[in-house]
């Protein structure tokens, strides 16, 4: 008992400062990627099927202490949060995709279109509506567990999302882009949800059963108490390598940045709070709300890089665009799971009344 009170008091003071943690990692990443582009080329290039395996490590890193706490035997009771799910794929799949391409009209195919290049606005448009049409796998483990979501919900949610993006991507992005065939990177949808779910989950629940085998519930707290700073330390190495990839783009390029995140981040805060709301509107318990929240409101960026890629070529701006989704992505949910924290009260407000 005495070994894990240390434990996590240093981790909640290290999550204290995590948005100062993260504005460093920002500025380190695009410094290093500016310095030294060959060593980030180096490790962007170590991929399979446009996944990065680098990137894949520190995920698994960031993710497994989260579904060490997920006992697959529970799963079951989901059912109770059947209003959560509800929400949240109504927000992915009938809200998101169509904003997005409301969003991306409006600004950039219109307000700022004298201060973008001529012949790429509609690429643009494209690589967002691409990046929002698929929702989140991985990096939402991360977000529920900082939020203290609950984690069967979650588990559930990001599986039945990934049963639905094999049906619903192509159609979807299709409509949208009024393409009559659209070339799914099925390799990368497929091996990430892979790399990122299955092995991950698989990994975590033998670790799981022969700990708990071994010492019982207090043998597993113990653990994920040690595992807890490397979840986090995995999150910021994957913010220096992101930013690094694209360090000399945003240097070279930053007013047309600027100006692809403005409808992202409008497009997060406007599906994380609408999920959010119509959460608190149903009843749905603030354990589901948060996470729930959040997976409506974040991206699958390696679906959308890759086909964006696929679709347009490497140097379009569809591909551009999907890759500011990615810059934008981790600071931007660190600031929702905030916020969701931070409402609580009001938000349990309502059940209290």
């Amino acid at each position: 008992m005495t070994t894990a009170v240390p434990a996590r008091q240093a981790i909640s003071t290290f999550e204290r400062y995590l948005s100062v943690w993260v504005a460093l990692c920002i500025v380190v990443g695009i410094a290093l990627g500016y310095a030294l582009p060959g060593l980030f080329a180096a490790i962007a290039s170590a991929e399979m099927a446009r996944v990065n395996l680098v990137v894949a490590i520190l995920i698994w890193l960031m993710i497994i202490p989260m579904l060490l706490k997920i006992d697959l035997r529970a799963l079951g009771s989901v059912r109770q949060h059947w209003k959560g799910v509800g929400v949240t794929l109504f927000i992915n799949w009938a809200v998101k995709p169509f904003s997005m391409a409301l969003l991306g009209t409006l600004f950039l195919g219109w307000l700022f279109r004298p201060l973008l290049p001529a012949g790429e606005v509609s690429s643009y448009i494209a690589g967002l509506i691409l990046l929002a049409a698929a929702p989140c796998t991985a990096m939402v483990f991360v977000w529920s567990n900082l939020c203290e979501g609950e984690p069967t919900y979650t588990l559930s949610q990001v599986a039945l999302n990934d049963v639905i993006m094999v049906f619903a991507f192509a159609p979807l992005v299709g409509l949208l882009l009024g393409v009559a065939s659209i070339t799914v990177p099925w390799d990368t949808l497929l091996i990430s949800v892979m790399l990122y779910i299955v092995v991950p989950v698989i990994v975590a629940q033998v670790v799981r059963t022969s700990v708990i085998g071994a010492g019982g519930q207090p043998a597993l707290d113990r653990l994920l108490a040690r595992l807890g700073p490397v979840s986090l330390l995995a999150l910021l190495s994957t913010l220096v390598l992101l930013f690094g990839f694209q360090g000399e783009a945003i240097i070279d390029h930053p007013l047309v940045i600027a100006l692809i995140a403005v409808p992202i981040l409008i497009q997060v805060y406007f599906n994380a709070g609408l999920a959010y709301w119509l959460s608190r509107r149903f009843g749905v318990a603030w354990c589901v709300a948060a996470p729930a929240a959040l997976i409506g409101a974040s991206n699958f960026f390696e679906l959308a890089v890759a086909a964006a890629i696929s679709l347009f070529g490497l140097n379009s701006g569809a591909a551009l665009a999907t890759v500011v989704g990615v810059l934008v992505e981790v600071p931007v949910m660190l600031s929702v799971v905030s916020i969701v924290k931070r409402t609580r009260h009001w938000y349990e407000a309502r059940a209290r009344a």
